[in-house]
């Protein structure tokens, strides 16, 4: 996990960012999961990029706290 969150090899960067996708898209199809209520269709890019956004400096934060946990 450490290595995912820390590494700049390009397969690690590359999954970061699927994962953040993956998030993204749960996320702003949670109407569809759920079923309460309704997200715009218009609405739901805008919602996977700013999840994507978010996560970004949460992950690299998360990164550079492990570095002192063994």
């Amino acid at each position: 996990m450490n290595e995912f969150l820390k590494s700049n090899e390009t397969k690690y960067r590359l999954a970061r960012t699927i994962v953040q996708g993956v998030i993204g898209v749960l996320i702003a199809n949670v109407d569809l999961l759920i079923g309460m209520f309704q997200i715009p269709m218009e609405l739901k890019p805008v919602i996977v990029a700013i999840v994507m956004a978010v996560l970004s400096p949460i992950m690299s934060e998360l990164g550079g706290y492990s570095e002192g946990v063994k």
